[in-house]
Protein backbone atom coordinates (compact mmCIF):
# COMPACT_ATOMS: atom_id res chain seq x y z
CA UNK A 1 0.00 0.00 0.00
CA UNK A 2 1.26 3.47 -0.34
CA UNK A 3 0.70 6.58 1.54
CA UNK A 4 0.82 10.34 1.61
CA UNK A 5 0.99 11.29 4.84
CA UNK A 6 -0.33 15.09 6.46
CA UNK A 7 0.75 16.46 9.55
CA UNK A 8 -0.58 19.69 11.01
CA UNK A 9 0.33 22.18 13.85
CA UNK A 10 -1.74 25.50 15.20
CA UNK A 11 1.11 27.95 15.23
CA UNK A 12 3.84 28.93 13.67
CA UNK A 13 6.15 28.78 16.42
CA UNK A 14 4.90 25.00 17.24
CA UNK A 15 5.83 24.35 13.41
CA UNK A 16 9.72 25.71 14.06
CA UNK A 17 10.17 24.15 17.28
CA UNK A 18 8.05 20.57 16.21
CA UNK A 19 6.06 20.69 18.80
CA UNK A 20 3.80 17.90 18.47
CA UNK A 21 5.12 17.46 14.93
CA UNK A 22 7.41 14.33 16.00
CA UNK A 23 4.53 12.71 17.61
CA UNK A 24 2.61 12.83 14.28
CA UNK A 25 5.52 11.50 12.64
CA UNK A 26 5.93 8.74 14.94
CA UNK A 27 2.54 7.55 14.77
CA UNK A 28 2.04 7.54 11.74
CA UNK A 29 5.57 6.07 10.80
CA UNK A 30 4.56 2.91 12.94
CA UNK A 31 1.11 2.39 11.72
CA UNK A 32 2.49 2.68 8.22
CA UNK A 33 5.55 0.01 9.21
CA UNK A 34 5.13 -3.30 7.33
CA UNK A 35 1.49 -1.90 5.98
CA UNK A 36 3.14 0.18 2.73
CA UNK A 37 5.11 2.66 2.06
CA UNK A 38 5.48 6.54 2.70
CA UNK A 39 5.82 8.39 -0.59
CA UNK A 40 5.29 11.91 0.60
CA UNK A 41 5.51 14.19 3.90
CA UNK A 42 3.01 17.50 4.09
CA UNK A 43 2.82 19.90 6.91
CA UNK A 44 0.48 22.18 7.84
CA UNK A 45 1.14 25.49 9.82
CA UNK A 46 -2.63 26.40 10.41
CA UNK A 47 -5.51 27.12 12.72
CA UNK A 48 -7.97 23.69 12.80
CA UNK A 49 -11.23 26.17 12.13
CA UNK A 50 -9.65 26.71 8.55
CA UNK A 51 -10.70 24.90 5.75
CA UNK A 52 -8.26 26.71 2.97
CA UNK A 53 -5.15 24.44 3.32
CA UNK A 54 -2.59 24.74 0.98
CA UNK A 55 -0.48 21.56 2.05
CA UNK A 56 -3.54 19.53 2.80
CA UNK A 57 -4.61 20.20 -1.03
CA UNK A 58 -1.12 19.34 -1.93
CA UNK A 59 -1.52 16.05 -0.20
CA UNK A 60 -4.58 15.20 -1.38
CA UNK A 61 -3.25 15.68 -4.74
CA UNK A 62 -0.18 13.90 -4.38
CA UNK A 63 -2.30 10.88 -3.28
CA UNK A 64 -4.61 10.84 -6.17
CA UNK A 65 -2.10 11.00 -8.60
CA UNK A 66 0.03 8.18 -6.85
CA UNK A 67 -3.56 6.51 -5.53
CA UNK A 68 -2.16 6.36 -2.01
CA UNK A 69 -4.05 6.52 1.02
CA UNK A 70 -3.82 9.56 2.69
CA UNK A 71 -2.70 9.19 6.49
CA UNK A 72 -2.67 11.49 9.30
CA UNK A 73 -2.08 10.94 13.44
CA UNK A 74 -5.24 11.94 14.57
CA UNK A 75 -8.93 12.52 13.08
CA UNK A 76 -8.71 16.13 14.70
CA UNK A 77 -5.20 17.19 12.62
CA UNK A 78 -7.73 17.33 9.99
CA UNK A 79 -9.98 19.83 11.17
CA UNK A 80 -12.88 20.32 13.60
CA UNK A 81 -15.67 20.69 11.27
CA UNK A 82 -18.22 18.37 9.96
CA UNK A 83 -18.50 20.16 6.21
CA UNK A 84 -14.95 19.99 5.38
CA UNK A 85 -14.47 16.05 6.50
CA UNK A 86 -17.95 15.08 4.95
CA UNK A 87 -16.28 16.89 1.98
CA UNK A 88 -13.12 14.89 2.29
CA UNK A 89 -14.74 12.07 2.53
CA UNK A 90 -16.91 12.66 -0.57
CA UNK A 91 -13.53 13.08 -2.64
CA UNK A 92 -12.10 10.76 -4.53
CA UNK A 93 -8.90 10.16 -2.57
CA UNK A 94 -8.89 7.43 0.58
CA UNK A 95 -7.71 8.63 4.51
CA UNK A 96 -7.03 6.75 7.52
CA UNK A 97 -6.36 8.09 10.96
CA UNK A 98 -3.47 5.94 12.93
CA UNK A 99 -5.46 6.24 16.49
CA UNK A 100 -9.12 5.22 14.70
CA UNK A 101 -7.94 2.76 11.54
CA UNK A 102 -10.86 0.52 11.62
CA UNK A 103 -13.34 3.34 11.81
CA UNK A 104 -16.08 3.83 9.11
CA UNK A 105 -17.45 6.87 6.94
CA UNK A 106 -20.33 7.55 9.96
CA UNK A 107 -17.81 6.63 12.84
CA UNK A 108 -15.56 9.49 11.14
CA UNK A 109 -18.73 11.93 10.74
CA UNK A 110 -19.81 10.97 14.07
CA UNK A 111 -16.17 12.23 15.62
CA UNK A 112 -16.32 15.36 13.37
CA UNK A 113 -19.40 16.06 14.80
CA UNK A 114 -18.56 15.88 18.33
CA UNK A 115 -15.73 17.48 17.98
CA UNK A 116 -17.35 20.75 16.48
CA UNK A 117 -20.16 20.25 18.87
CA UNK A 118 -17.34 20.61 21.54
CA UNK A 119 -16.11 23.72 20.44
CA UNK A 120 -19.54 25.48 19.98
CA UNK A 121 -20.47 24.49 23.53
CA UNK A 122 -16.83 26.62 24.82
CA UNK A 123 -17.79 29.41 22.77
CA UNK A 124 -21.81 29.07 24.28
CA UNK A 125 -20.04 28.39 27.90
CA UNK A 126 -18.28 31.34 27.71
CA UNK A 127 -21.13 33.54 26.77
CA UNK A 128 -23.16 32.75 29.62
CA UNK A 129 -19.97 32.99 31.93
CA UNK A 130 -19.85 36.62 30.93
CA UNK A 131 -23.18 37.17 31.44
CA UNK A 132 -23.19 35.68 34.81
CA UNK A 133 -20.61 38.33 35.88
CA UNK A 134 -22.36 40.66 34.99
CA UNK A 135 -25.00 39.88 36.94
CA UNK A 136 -22.43 39.79 40.04
CA UNK A 137 -22.02 43.34 39.04
CA UNK A 138 -18.70 42.99 37.09
CA UNK A 139 -18.74 45.69 34.05
CA UNK A 140 -18.90 44.28 30.62
CA UNK A 141 -20.42 44.74 26.92
CA UNK A 142 -24.02 44.01 27.45
CA UNK A 143 -26.12 45.27 29.52
CA UNK A 144 -28.63 43.22 29.42
CA UNK A 145 -27.05 40.25 31.64
CA UNK A 146 -30.52 38.11 32.06
CA UNK A 147 -31.66 38.28 28.39
CA UNK A 148 -27.64 37.29 27.98
CA UNK A 149 -27.88 34.51 30.28
CA UNK A 150 -31.77 33.10 28.55
CA UNK A 151 -29.88 33.09 25.25
CA UNK A 152 -26.89 31.61 26.26
CA UNK A 153 -28.99 29.11 27.32
CA UNK A 154 -31.14 28.41 24.88
CA UNK A 155 -27.97 27.55 22.45
CA UNK A 156 -26.77 25.26 24.98
CA UNK A 157 -29.95 23.50 25.07
CA UNK A 158 -30.35 23.77 20.75
CA UNK A 159 -26.15 22.23 20.51
CA UNK A 160 -27.09 19.91 23.39
CA UNK A 161 -30.39 18.65 21.06
CA UNK A 162 -28.29 18.74 18.24
CA UNK A 163 -25.29 16.41 19.55
CA UNK A 164 -27.82 13.76 20.65
CA UNK A 165 -29.56 13.56 17.70
CA UNK A 166 -25.85 12.88 15.62
CA UNK A 167 -24.95 10.26 17.96
CA UNK A 168 -28.46 8.45 18.20
CA UNK A 169 -27.87 6.54 15.54
CA UNK A 170 -24.36 4.60 16.71
CA UNK A 171 -25.85 4.43 20.03
CA UNK A 172 -29.36 2.80 19.00
CA UNK A 173 -27.41 0.24 16.48
CA UNK A 174 -24.88 -0.69 19.80
CA UNK A 175 -28.17 -1.43 21.79
CA UNK A 176 -29.83 -3.21 18.87
CA UNK A 177 -27.00 -5.76 18.84
CA UNK A 178 -27.67 -6.24 22.04
CA UNK A 179 -24.83 -4.14 24.51
CA UNK A 180 -25.99 -3.49 27.82
CA UNK A 181 -25.90 0.98 28.76
CA UNK A 182 -22.91 0.01 30.54
CA UNK A 183 -21.66 -1.79 27.43
CA UNK A 184 -22.66 1.03 25.11
CA UNK A 185 -21.15 3.75 27.61
CA UNK A 186 -17.27 1.16 27.42
CA UNK A 187 -17.35 1.36 23.39
CA UNK A 188 -18.37 5.02 22.96
CA UNK A 189 -14.94 5.86 25.84
CA UNK A 190 -12.75 3.57 23.76
CA UNK A 191 -13.74 5.29 20.32
CA UNK A 192 -12.58 8.19 21.67
CA UNK A 193 -16.21 10.19 21.84
CA UNK A 194 -17.06 12.21 24.92
CA UNK A 195 -20.61 13.46 26.35
CA UNK A 196 -21.87 16.89 25.25
CA UNK A 197 -19.46 17.82 28.70
CA UNK A 198 -16.44 16.66 27.29
CA UNK A 199 -16.90 13.91 29.69
CA UNK A 200 -16.66 10.02 29.73
CA UNK A 201 -20.23 8.02 29.27
CA UNK A 202 -21.12 6.48 32.20
CA UNK A 203 -24.61 3.74 31.81
CA UNK A 204 -26.75 6.80 32.66
CA UNK A 205 -25.28 9.39 30.67
CA UNK A 206 -26.07 6.77 27.39
CA UNK A 207 -30.22 6.28 28.95
CA UNK A 208 -30.21 10.37 29.07
CA UNK A 209 -29.10 10.52 25.72
CA UNK A 210 -31.47 8.04 24.78
CA UNK A 211 -34.17 9.26 26.03
CA UNK A 212 -33.46 12.93 25.00
CA UNK A 213 -35.74 14.59 22.47
CA UNK A 214 -34.44 14.89 18.81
Amino acid sequence: MKFIAYYRVSTDRQGKSGLGLDAQRSAVTAFSSGRGTILGEFTEVESGRKIDRPQLQAALDAAARHRATLVIARLDRLARNVAFIANLMDSRVDFVACDMPEANRLTLHILAAVAEHEREMISLRTKAALAAARERGIRLGNPDCQGARTVAAERLSAAADRFAATLRPMVEGLRNQGLSLRAVASELNHRGIRTARGSEWQATSVRNLLARQS
